[in-house]
């Protein structure tokens, strides 16, 4: 007998977003359904590499320890938090902080960080090792510091499950809600892993693309040519309500999130299983928590890395278990992939795309893989869309699925 704890009726109240493709939600989106990507050049590194930054980035708007002391990461989500809240009609000094939960997913958090006062270790000696190393570059650094400057005493969690780590927050923060152990998720996703070890590893895993002559054109998911990602940096964040509490205090909701389904493939710390049995069952999962069918489903945001398997994979596993082919996009040709942030901001494009009917496009499609049996839109397409899934998975074989719909 399978056991689900029941998905409350949870709506999406607030959205943040600090990408590559723009400073906040609206401009990310805007970016997106122009297809327009912003992969470039990376900063000097001892590898050559693409990169999606965050244009003009100035952690000065956060106050002056916020801008000098957390990590990149923890800054970006610092941004995309208070977003989430303003969007969401929220003001932390009138709540009651103790049912407020934090969750935020990365998986690198203060990666570069711990790589500067590492190589201060190295070079410098202990004694010019600052005292915030390693507070800063802890894991739960992010999710930490929220909690701080919110005033959110309710549970606190980091998740990682690699680049799923996005969307497993989010079905963490569901859980919580489900057993009251919170009214009010500050929920979401970031990283900031454009750092000379993250690079050098992702590239000799084989996993970046090198399509050095054409950066724009280089993350090309489900096309024929596609030769890896762009390593990209970001933030997403979410506030989620149980709908009759948002309604109670006349807040708008702007989705609903249905159901969240989680797997692990359990054969390759790096590879995906090559069946794809993993992902179908956190796909039929979320399906499954959402009381819906396969047929009920009207858009995907896919994961759709750029990897040749990688998106093989997944393509076949979508083009099984949906036959009615619903239009099935990848976000990352345009933000790059940001990691353990991939899973939230796709969860909160997905939210946008259910609330205004309209499917984003994948960038870089020039040649669709022969063995790609999907509905690729290449531009905007206005539908109404009843049921979309935003897809993540991870190394390790970590999966995660979340249902929404309209609210």
């Amino acid at each position: 007998m399978t056991f689900r704890l029941a998905v409350p009726d949870v709506c999406v109240t607030g959205l943040g977003m600090v990408t590559p493709a723009g400073d906040g939600w609206y401009a990310t989106w805007d970016r997106v359904c122009e297809g327009t990507p912003t992969a470039k050049l990376g900063p000097p590194m001892p590898v050559p590499h693409l990169a999606c930054t965050v244009a003009d980035f100035d952690p000065v708007r956060l106050g002056r320890a916020r801008s000098r002391r957390p990590d990149r990461c923890t800054q970006l989500a610092l941004l995309a938090a208070r977003e989430a809240l303003s969007d969401a009609g929220l003001d932390p000094v009138r709540w009651d902080g103790a049912r407020v939960a934090v969750v935020v997913g990365s998986g690198s958090g203060g990666a570069g960080t711990l790589e500067s006062e590492h190589r201060a270790l190295l070079e410098k000696g202990a004694q010019d090792v600052s005292p915030y190393a390693v507070p800063t570059s802890l894991s739960n650094s992010v999710s930490a510091q929220l909690t701080i400057e919110f005033g959110a005493t309710g549970p606190s969690h980091t998740v990682n499950t690699a680049c799923a780590s996005g969307a497993t927050a989010i079905g963490t923060a569901l859980d919580l809600l489900a057993l009251g152990r919170c009214d009010i998720a500050l929920v979401g996703g970031a990283d900031a892993t454009i750092t000379p070890f993250n690079i050098a590893g992702f590239d000799r895993v084989g996993a970046l693309s090198h399509r050095f002559d054409d950066p724009a054109g280089a993350l090309r998911p489900f096309d024929a040519q596609r030769d890896g990602f762009v390593m990209g940096e970001g933030a997403g964040m979410l506030v989620l309500e149980r709908a009759g509490d948002a309604r109670a205090r006349g807040a708008r909701a702007r989705a609903r999130i249905r159901g969240f389904g989680a797997s692990s493939d359990a054969y390759h710390v790096v590879k995906p299983g090559p069946d794809g049995a993993g992902l179908a069952v956190a796909l039929r999962e979320a399906l499954a928590r959402a009381g819906a069918a396969a047929e009920d489903v009207s858009h995907v945001n896919a994961h759709g890395t750029g990897t040749p398997l990688g998106d093989r994979v997944e393509a076949a596993v979508l083009a099984a278990l949906f036959p009615h082919r619903p239009p099935v996009t990848s976000t990352k040709a345009v933000t790059g992939h940001l990691m353990g942030a991939a899973g939230a901001v796709e969860a909160a494009l997905t939210v946008l795309a259910v609330e205004q009917g309209l499917v984003p496009p994948t960038a870089n499609v020039d040649d669709l893989d022969p063995a790609v049996a999907l509905d690729i839109p290449t531009k905007c397409r206005e539908m109404p869309l009843q049921l979309a899934l935003s897809v993540s998975t991870g190394f390790g074989g970590q999966n995660a699925v979340l249902a929404i719909s309209p609210a």
